[in-house]
């Protein structure tokens, strides 16, 4: 489903986003996002290339892709797969998720402080 550009009255079809990095005093304008994002701003090409931030703020342009990508083949997807599989699971030197002493509760939110270290205790 195409969208079409933020600006109010503009009924154009969406070609870039707009995004705001407040931290940075900086607007950045790239190609169309692929998720709606709430603080993100749709605009045609005509409002893109009018647009100017506020005074002291840089504008960061990054360019459209030239060509569509190319559909992803199956090798891709189970490659992705493999990967995340491979990234989910416990690896040496690594904490399992959920481990550890909890130290304070505010709420939902918990402090925790990892385990003690069973290599640590045996010197």
């Amino acid at each position: 489903m195409s969208r079409s550009c933020s600006r109010p009255g503009c009924r154009r079809l969406a070609v870039y986003t707009l995004t705001y990095v407040y931290r940075d005093s900086t607007a950045v304008l790239g190609p169309l996002a692929a998720y709606v994002e709430p603080h993100c701003y749709d605009l045609c090409t005509g409002h893109a290339d009018r647009l100017t931030a506020p005074r002291g703020w840089d504008v960061v342009r990054l360019p459209l892709a030239e060509a569509e990508p190319e559909p992803a083949v199956a090798d891709d997807l189970e490659a992705l797969a493999d990967a995340v599989r491979e990234a989910a699971l416990p690896g040496p030197g690594r904490e399992p998720a959920g481990q550890g002493i909890e130290v304070a509760r505010r709420g939902h939110l918990r402090v925790l402080r990892s385990a003690p270290d069973e290599r640590r205790q045996r010197r």
